[in-house]
């Protein structure tokens, strides 16, 4: 799994609970977005979260 271009966020790893309480691993992905982004004069397409495209922290080509 491919991680956040500006944040570093990537995938994460946990325990799935079932109903009788037996806990198995389960991995949580991170919500990335191909994003075309413009960085020193230069346009590159990055895979970024939609937590930083949210808060602002990507210029948009």
């Amino acid at each position: 799994m491919a991680k956040c271009a500006v944040c570093g966020k990537g995938q994460i790893s946990g325990n799935r609970v079932s109903h009788s309480h037996v806990k198995t691993r389960r991995k949580w992905n991170a919500n990335l977005q191909p994003v075309r982004v413009e960085k020193n004069g230069t346009v590159k397409k990055q895979m970024v979260c939609s937590r930083c495209l949210r808060s602002g922290k990507v210029e948009r080509a």
